[in-house]
């Protein structure tokens, strides 16, 4: 059975038993916090049990290596709405060793995806249009320095409000020990 099946049937028996009475809370987060992090599987529960974050105590947002790579994209509105809209008063930025994206090249990924049926012809008219696609594909070298360019395009954002402190840190797959790289202050 598909994984749809399988998720669609849990659902069915969750809703009927009223287990999601144990999951109820309101929109705004308890803690004010706003959280960027990876995707990563092993991070799921491990980051917010390690940080004593509950059900409805933060905005969890996840992507590939928590990496903010356009100031007007999707992840940057997200956390200014979290803070305009959602009453987050602080933001954290958590990236983790031994994440996928650090040393992800682009040639080796276009490799994948041509083997996968994608035809590289698309290429071409992607760039034409601007848009940088072995860019888009890189990682990065280390989690430390991709942490901090984060945590400085939030900071620096003309739409953060200056009282908001931004911090980064990284966690440690393995183990949910936390490494603080940059304590956020209110700025003047």
């Amino acid at each position: 059975m598909p994984n749809l099946d399988n998720i669609l049937e849990y659902n069915k028996h969750f809703v009927e038993k009223k287990e999601y009475e144990n999951y109820q809370t309101n929109k705004f987060p308890n803690k004010k916090l706003v959280i960027l992090t990876c995707m990563d599987a092993r991070l799921a529960e491990l980051l917010p049990r390690s940080m004593n974050i509950g059900q409805g105590d933060a905005k969890i947002i996840r992507n590939a290596g928590a990496v903010i790579s356009h100031p007007f994209g999707s992840i940057m509105r997200s956390i200014l709405l979290a803070v305009f809209e959602l009453q987050a008063e602080e933001v954290l930025i958590i990236g983790h060793h031994g994440c996928g994206m650090a040393g992800l090249e682009s040639e080796a990924f276009l490799k994948k995806a041509e083997a996968r049926g994608i035809d590289m012809k698309v290429i071409e008219p992607l760039e034409y249009a601007g848009v940088d696609v072995k860019q888009f594909l890189t990682g990065f070298a280390n989690v430390e320095e991709s942490v901090t360019n984060s945590v400085d395009i939030v900071e620096n954002h003309p739409l953060m409000p200056k009282e908001i402190p931004v911090h980064g840190l990284v966690i440690h797959p393995e183990t949910g020990e936390l490494e603080l790289l940059i304590r956020g202050e209110a700025r003047s």
